[in-house]
């Protein structure tokens, strides 16, 4: 009724304006008018923002693993442990900006927030390592040994390292459901662009990284560590002002309150009407008080069938009636069958969710024994060094060559197949998954064969193994771009499936799932190489992954993770054929010749 006033007024001023269908508001709460607000006016403006925070991350990220072995002087299973608690640290803290996104704060103020905190870690890690850490100056490079740190120094290393992982980690899983959140999915058109958006927004992440994996890298491989820093810190500046600046344009939902006071209610009155049976008719559920009563702040959710014993919370009692028509209603004793189907839907999503894990630890190599691997390969051509983090370009290059082949070639064609048989659809997310992991398989398999052939052509000798293999670098590059491949349809199948598939009041909770993955992703593989080095150094040997590659075995540990990847594969395929996706009651559009959208 709001949209149908305010669309009088305008009318009244002799102004054709429509509002959006989802339920968006602008920034003073009030309907939010089509043509003047979101769609890729704003949908550019996030995805920039994303481009230049994604910069920064991983000017700093890219070469962290060298940056603790050669200024901290870490050794390299310590170096790689360290950076993926780290990077599962960063994707953990996603829960964190997801639960004040979608409970209290709503999705821009969150993003503001946690940005402001991310500019401020990486301007902080670029004072402590110029004025604590690269002593002698130039220290870092591949030949020049820092000295011995300070407490103060490293304390503020540590500090600031931190304060990125929960800036970036709190901003970016609520920034792309903002992205999201300016395509209203009842507009025909609109609706479209927002299943773009999910696969523009993850190739301008890996664009935004292109500069890191390139300039920043050269520049810090180089012992110009603070430079990069800085550079960093300037361009997570640039992107939160670039944010702030389309304020006016951005359209909002509303936050739905605590979910776990929801979620708590279902359980407790599930349990407390155990022994009751549940009704055969699915009418005879509580459904709530009225459409705008809806405590799961979003659309209401269809009975489905699985998980019975939750039904009993909307299960009215003679007892729940008599309070009723008094107007006497306990949320923990009576819940509505939307809000017990919420629960249900998480329940069904975590199955999947857990899946994407073990990807995840295979995704995490690229940042840590890739590069290691790469390091101890030859790395110059002519007299140009190559660094072995720069190797990720191809990563990138081939996020953005599949995503423009499954846009417009690999999901036509699927869907003009799909088509003989009744079916308009592409390739569904859960199927893009599934390719994913399979992609990985090959990636692992690649990475571990150019293993082999590494330590075939290496030098047993060396003291840090720079450059101590014959075999040259762009071996590698069949990994990274299996590893690029994967992303495209494992990420961002992720992107849209738990964004499509998470309730209207949980959005950036579904986006927070695909990054805790990842969080994970790197703790796992944290704990498996601490286990493959307890169990492979006995004996006096140095173990798979020792100090000096060449004396250990790397392509063993890359095997294992393959044949980890396949046995996780078996399991998602079981997991997404029991899987049935949400299911939304239809919204009456009221006084539609009125409402109707300008196109």
């Amino acid at each position: 009724m709001a949209c149908l006033e305010l669309s009088k007024e305008v009318k009244l001023k002799g102004e054709e304006m429509d509002c959006t269908k989802d339920g968006t508001i602008d920034l003073n709460g009030k309907p939010a008018i089509r043509e003047t607000s979101g769609k890729w006016v704003a949908g550019i403006m996030i995805l920039l923002n994303q481009a230049l925070a994604t910069l920064a991350f991983f000017g700093v990220g890219v070469n962290l693993v060298l940056f603790l072995t050669r200024v901290l002087k870490e050794n390299n299973a310590d170096a790689a442990n360290s950076v993926s608690k780290w990077t599962g640290t960063v994707y953990i803290c996603s829960l964190v900006g997801a639960f004040l996104s979608d409970s209290y704060w709503g999705r821009f103020k969150t993003c503001a927030i946690f940005q402001v905190i991310y500019v401020t870690g990486l301007a902080l890690l670029a004072l402590a390592s110029q004025l604590y850490l690269l002593k002698p100056k130039g220290c870092g490079d591949r030949t020049t040994l820092c000295g011995e740190h300070s407490t103060m120094g490293v304390g503020l290393f540590y500090i600031s390292v931190y304060m990125i992982a929960l800036g970036y980690g709190g901003y970016q899983p609520n920034i792309a459901t903002f992205g999201a959140d300016q395509f209203d999915e009842q507009h025909p058109r609109e609706s479209q662009s927002k299943v773009a958006f999910f696969s523009y927004f993850y190739l301008f992440m890996n664009l935004g990284s292109l500069f890191s994996n390139t300039i920043l890298d050269y520049f810090e491989d180089e012992g110009m560590w603070a430079l990069g820093f800085w550079a960093s810190a300037a361009s997570a500046f640039a992107a939160l002002m670039l944010f702030l600046g389309g304020t006016a344009r951005y359209r909002h939902f509303k936050s739905s309150g605590n979910p776990l006071a929801r979620f708590a209610q279902v359980l407790v009155a599930a349990t407390k009407k155990s022994r009751l049976e549940t009704p055969e008719n699915e009418d005879d559920f509580y459904q709530g008080e009225d459409d705008d009563d809806n405590t799961t702040g979003g659309r209401k959710m269809l009975h489905t069938h699985g998980f019975k014993f939750l039904d009993r919370a909307a299960v009215v009692t003679s007892r729940e009636l008599d309070n009723q028509k008094q107007g006497d209603h306990n949320p923990w004793h009576l819940c509505p069958i939307s809000q017990v189907e919420e629960v249900k839907c998480i329940l069904r999503l975590l199955p999947i969710w857990l899946c994407t894990i073990i990807y995840s630890v295979v995704f995490t190599q690229m940042a840590s024994l890739f590069v290691e691997q790469g390091d101890a390969m030859k790395t110059t051509i002519a007299n140009f060094r190559i660094p072995a983090a720069s190797m990720s370009t191809f990563d990138i290059l081939s996020v953005a060559g599949v995503i423009f082949l499954n846009r417009r070639v690999l999901n036509p064609l699927v869907s003009r197949f799909k088509k003989c048989k009744g079916d308009n659809t592409g390739l569904t997310e859960l199927q893009r998954m599934g390719i994913g992991l399979v992609i990985a398989v090959m990636a692992m398999l690649s990475a571990g064969i150019v293993e082999c052939f590494r330590l075939k052509y290496a030098s047993n000798d060396c003291k840090h193994c720079e450059g101590s293999s014959s075999l040259n670098i762009f071996w590698q590059v069949p990994q990274y771009a299996f590893i690029g491949a994967s992303e495209v349809f494992m990420y961002v199948g992720q992107l849209e499936f738990f964004n499509a598939q998470a309730p209207d009041g949980l959005k950036s909770f579904g986006s927070a799932l695909c990054m805790t993955s990842i969080s994970l992703g790197n703790y796992v593989s944290s704990f498996l190489v601490s286990i493959v080095m307890k169990i492979s150094a006995t004996d006096n040997m140095p173990g798979w992954i020792p100090g000096n590659l060449n004396k250990g075995h790397l392509d063993r540990f890359y095997f294992l993770l393959a044949g980890l990847t396949l046995i996780d594969l078996v399991a998602y395929i079981a997991c997404a054929k029991w899987y049935k996706n949400i299911k939304h009651s239809e919204k009456i559009q009221e006084h539609e010749e009125v409402d109707k959208c300008e196109v």
